[in-house]
């Protein structure tokens, strides 16, 4: 076990700061780094995807969680796993899905590891229906402060606050995970536009429940009457029997011989640095236009591969370059239903500003889960990336946060990096309660990151 002292960013690469970034390798390493990690303490790291300060701890520690990624147990009939935390989804994909699971969750990246999935408690396309990552989590093995490592059981209070609690409770082992069955690798996948919000809305309430998984990709730089207008994507793991009657079945893939089979498209990174202000208002605004008016008014029933169909941008290594040196800012909200309105204020505030984003994406909430800190709410939610240089765009995002609070709504922590502290206990009411608790498990802050100290956690 080594240390080296290195700037540590997240996948916004905004505002880097210097840590310790320490490879953990086995459990023993992991009891000796927490023991020995100072007084500026410690948090765990996977792959880096958290998008702003969760994962960074200043002058202190950072544990490198990705050396422990054995899966060590598969349950081919009952349809769970039992793997370290340092495994990602994608490695799990391609372990169970020629066995016929699916991982219960996935959001959009499959470069997560399992902890971090449970720290953030992640969610998918069909939280819906699923609900979040944790929802599907049997119990995990948790190194806390005190050096100990204590086995967590669900409908306790560590496991609600570990489970979205941004790894402030301590550092996650090994988790064991209830899986998803399926028949084959591909989707079956229905796709439509909406002319604007209200259509788009209208679309997801009425049908929403006929589909495990549903995203709409929205086009904020539109405005007047078309406000709001979307691309909405659905769709059902494909059955065998969708593979041998489909005309529509993508170019390329091996499916009909083999069902089960897990391939990933790979396409050239983009420069480690692109030009200043590439992504504009007119640059964005075409792509938006084009990527609009290509898409299908009604398809149904198009075979995609699982990558293509969770994870289009995955298949483009270090995508976040395409935003400059300046990086980006990935703003995420969720507003309760009977709230629309508050929705749809954001939206015209954000096509109002003129704001470039063509990463803008609404999905629907079903009813949450217990985690304290977990993010999804039952309502509406709204994610989109913008460049961190954007003009105005700190006036813009604050007044945006004070829109949610106003209504109850929550900012994803997972990706914040710049909320307002004092908003934090009105749109997490189990804030308290988390505090509480780590104040005994942890008196001296033993785990912390730049998060947990910029918002008082």
């Amino acid at each position: 076990m080594s240390a080296d002292t290195v700037p540590v960013t997240g996948w916004g690469r905004t505002a880097p700061t210097a840590a310790r970034l320490t490879r953990l390798r086995s459990y023993e390493e992991a009891v000796a780094a927490v023991r020995g990690c100072g007084a500026r303490g410690g948090i765990s790291r996977g792959l880096g995807r958290a998008y702003g300060d969760a994962a960074r701890n200043a002058g202190g520690a950072v544990f490198d969680m990705t050396g422990l990624d054995r899966v060590h147990a598969i349950d081919a009939d009952g349809g769970t796993v039992l793997c370290d935390a340092g495994v990602s989804l994608h490695r799990l994909m391609e372990v169970l899905l020629p066995l016929g699971w699916f991982v219960p969750v996935t959001p959009g990246t499959r470069h997560v590891t399992v902890g971090g999935a449970i720290g953030a408690d992640v969610h998918g396309r069909n939280h819906h229906v699923s609900g979040s990552f944790s929802r599907h989590v049997l119990s995990f093995e948790l190194l806390t402060a005190d050096g100990e490592i204590r086995t967590v059981r669900r409908d306790t209070p560590l496991f609600d606050a570990t489970t979205g609690g941004m790894g402030l409770t301590g550092i996650i082992l090994t988790a064991t995970v209830q899986l998803q069955p399926v028949e084959t690798s591909l989707m079956s996948v229905d796709t439509e536009r909406a002319r604007d919000l209200d259509d788009l809305m209208a679309r997801l309430t009425a049908t929403d429940h006929a589909y495990p998984y549903s995203v709409a990709w929205i086009d904020l730089l539109a405005r007047g009457a078309a406000t709001g207008r979307a691309v909405l994507t659905r769709g059902n793991h494909a059955p065998l029997d969708a593979l041998r009657s489909s005309r529509t079945l993508e170019r390329g893939t091996r499916a009909r011989r083999d069902p089960l089979a897990f391939r990933t498209p790979r396409f050239p990174a983009p420069p480690v640095y692109l030009p200043e202000g590439l992504l504009n208002r007119t640059t964005v605004g075409l792509f938006n236009e084009v990527w609009y008016r290509k898409a299908p008014r009604a398809r149904s029933g198009r075979l995609q591969r699982i990558p293509a169909f969770f994870h289009p941008l995955d298949g483009v290594p270090h995508w976040n370059r395409v935003y400059g040196r300046g990086g980006l800012v990935q703003y995420q909200c969720v507003v309760g239903h009977g709230h629309e309105e508050a929705l749809h204020r954001i939206v015209r505030r954000v096509s109002g500003h003129r704001c470039p984003s063509f990463l803008a994406v609404l999905k629907r909430f079903g009813d949450a889960d217990p985690g304290w800190l977990s993010f999804p709410v039952p309502g509406w939610t709204l994610a989109l990336d913008l460049p961190a240089r954007l003009p105005g765009l700190g006036p813009l995002l604050d007044a945006l946060d004070d829109e949610v609070a106003a209504v109850g709504g929550r900012v994803c922590l997972a990706k914040d990096s710049r909320l307002r502290p004092e908003l934090l206990a009105t749109t997490y009411p189990r804030l308290d309660d988390f505090r509480a608790l780590r104040a005994e498990l942890d008196p001296r802050g033993v785990f912390t990151s730049d998060l947990s100290r910029r918002l008082a956690l």
